[in-house]
Formats: structure tokens, C-alpha cells, sequence
């Protein structure tokens, strides 16, 4: 009795990843075309903010994505064939990685819901846009952490040659430059102005590339899965 992968189990893997890589793609590019259109100053406010808001629905798509992946890419005995839309799996690093992620862009998209609200005082302007954005972005880190240590084996490491660890390496800085943002965002009551609106914006668009880029790179990435059938030999 021999046990192997299916290739049948990971065609749906293949698929989810794709979803996933285009999403995080196109929620990059949007981010990163928000953030110019803000800098500029030349675009309505409106426009800004609803291309933030498409932007960060190609996140949480994504993130929902990895998820998926997470879940369908876990053990099992390879007699359900099945896409799984949902699993509750914490003892694994990958799945709190994606889970933690997946957070993390639900909780960007209140802050950019409420950026549509008109005449906020600034504590609430600190309450409603900018305290779910950070949180979102401490979400994004410690997502990025985790990912760094499942595709480095429990440490955090440089991996030339692996196309997984460049897509994490690339979305955790994408994660570091999407926080100081969302530090600089922070609007003093003294003054209703974010503490450095250039780095809120420059920020947003490097981290917002990252993103694009990592997407972009884990098209070419091929999702495995470590469920097994059991085959019966002579």
C-alpha cells in the first residue's frame, strides 16, 4: 500500500492561487493609484476615495483567497475533492498567517468606508479612519511574520531560490511601509492635520506596489497540497 498526492486535489489550489495573485495585484495597483491621485491633489476626493475603496475590496478578496488556500492545502485522506470555502484550523501557522490577513483587510475596509463620512471632528476622524487602519496594518505585520517563518520552517531566514519566500519578503515590506503610513496618518486635534500627509501618501503607493509586485510574482507560484489517497499495490 503506497500513499501519493493527487493532481486532482491541487487543480483547485492552482486556481485559488490565481484568484488570490490577480486580487492582491489589482488591490496594489489601486492603492497605488489612490495614493497618487491624493498626493497630486489634482483628483476630487471622492475619486480618491472610491478607488481606495475598490482597491481594498481586491484585498480582502485576496485575503479571503489565501484562506482558501490554507484550508484546501491541509491534510486530509483525498476522498473529497471538494473546495472547503471555510476551516478553523489555529494550530497552523499558514492558516493564522491568512486568517490574520484576511482580518487585517476587513478592518482597512471600515477605515475606508468611513473616509466617505463629511464633516468628522478630528477624535473622530482618529476613531472611524485611522485607528482601523492601523490595526489593520499591525494585522498585515504580524501576518507577514508568520508567513516568513512557514516558508522559512519555523525560522525567519533569506531564501534566494524559493518564489514563496520573495512573495512574503516582498508583501512584509509592502506591511512595514503600509504602518508608518498609518502612523503618519494620525490627525492632531490641534491641528485636523495628519502628522506627515507626504509620507501618509508616498507610503501607501511604495507599500501599495509591493503588494502589486508580490501578486504579480505568486502567479508563478504552484500551491501544493498535502492531502493524500491511499493506492493499493501488489
Amino acid at each position: 500500500m503506497t500513499r501519493q498526492r493527487t493532481a486532482t486535489a491541487e487543480a483547485p489550489l492552482t486556481t485559488i492561487n490565481s484568484v488570490a495573485a490577480v486580487a492582491f495585484t489589482l488591490g496594489g495597483s489601486l492603492f497605488a493609484l489612490g495614493a497618487v491621485f491624493a498626493q497630486l491633489g489634482e483628483v476630487a476626493l471622492l475619486t480618491v476615495n472610491v478607488t481606495y475603496l475598490v482597491g481594498g475590496f481586491f484585498f480582502s478578496l485576496g485575503g479571503y483567497a489565501s484562506v482558501l488556500l490554507a484550508v484546501n492545502g491541509s491534510v486530509g485522506d483525498g476522498t473529497d475533492e471538494a473546495v472547503r470555502w471555510w476551516g478553523y484550523q489555529p494550530q497552523r501557522r499558514d492558516w493564522l498567517s491568512a486568517a490574520v490577513l484576511f482580518v487585517g483587510t476587513l478592518l482597512f475596509a471600515v477605515s475606508l468606508v468611513a473616509a466617505f463620512a463629511e464633516g468628522l471632528t478630528p477624535r473622530q476622524s482618529d476613531g472611524w479612519i485611522w485607528l482601523p487602519d492601523i490595526l489593520g496594518c499591525v494585522c498585515f505585520l504580524v501576518s507577514g511574520h508568520l508567513a516568513m517563518l512557514e516558508v522559512g520552517g519555523g525560522h525567519v531566514g533569506v531564501h534566494v531560490h524559493a518564489i514563496g519566500w520573495w512573495v512574503v519578503a516582498v508583501n512584509q515590506l509592502g506591511s512595514v511601509l503600509f504602518f508608518l503610513a498609518g502612523l503618519a496618518a494620525f490627525v492632531r486635534p490641534a491641528t485636523s492635520a495628519a502628522l506627515d500627509a507626504g509620507l501618509v501618501n508616498w507610503g501607501t503607493f511604495a507599500g501599495a506596489v509591493c503588494f502589486a509586485i508580490g501578486g504579480a510574482v505568486q502567479l508563478f507560484d504552484k500551491p501544493t497540497t498535502t492531502r493524500t489517497v491511499v493506492q493499493h499495490t501488489p
